[in-house]
């Protein structure tokens, strides 16, 4: 009896760490993408819309971060609209984003909902954890000031 449910219990820890582990995240280039493994550096993963004023004037500010500080931290877009394919690569391009787009959105992960104010960052500590969500435009600077704390 003992043993039957020390089995139970061990094939059941296997399963749900097998349900646990982070396999990766398709982005829209067909590459893959994992919050926990990813060298130490953070995430930023940024929420936007065509639609959005001041998801367009964020733009360049998550440009210049992913440029400059690559060997800290990995940007990532997730289109808010859900928009895929050629819509999509046209809306990224329309609005100047420059760093990666995730084909799905991993809020899932940690448990959160659709955002209601966009722009939205999440931020991602090297072991997958979500550190800081910010909503609202943000600048180099202050995204900065959050990776630093």
């Amino acid at each position: 009896m003992f043993k039957n449910f020390l089995l139970k219990t061990v094939l059941l820890s296997l399963v749900l760490v097998g349900c646990s582990a982070d396999t990766g995240y398709q982005l829209i280039d067909g590459s893959s993408y994992s919050f926990n493994n990813n060298q130490g550096k953070y995430t930023l993963v940024n929420y936007w819309a065509e639609w959005c004023q001041p998801c367009r004037v964020e733009v360049p500010e998550l440009n210049e971060l992913a440029a400059e500080h690559a060997d800290q931290l990995t940007v990532l877009a997730v289109n808010f609209d859900n928009e895929q394919g050629p819509e999509l690569l046209a809306q990224l391009q329309k609005i100047g984003i420059q760093f990666p787009s995730l084909a799905l959105d991993p809020r899932a992960k940690w448990g959160l909902e659709r955002p209601n104010v966009l722009p939205e960052t999440l931020i991602i500590n090297s072991e997958g954890e979500l550190v800081h969500r910010l909503i609202g435009p943000q600048t180099l600077e202050s995204l900065m000031a959050f990776i630093a704390e």
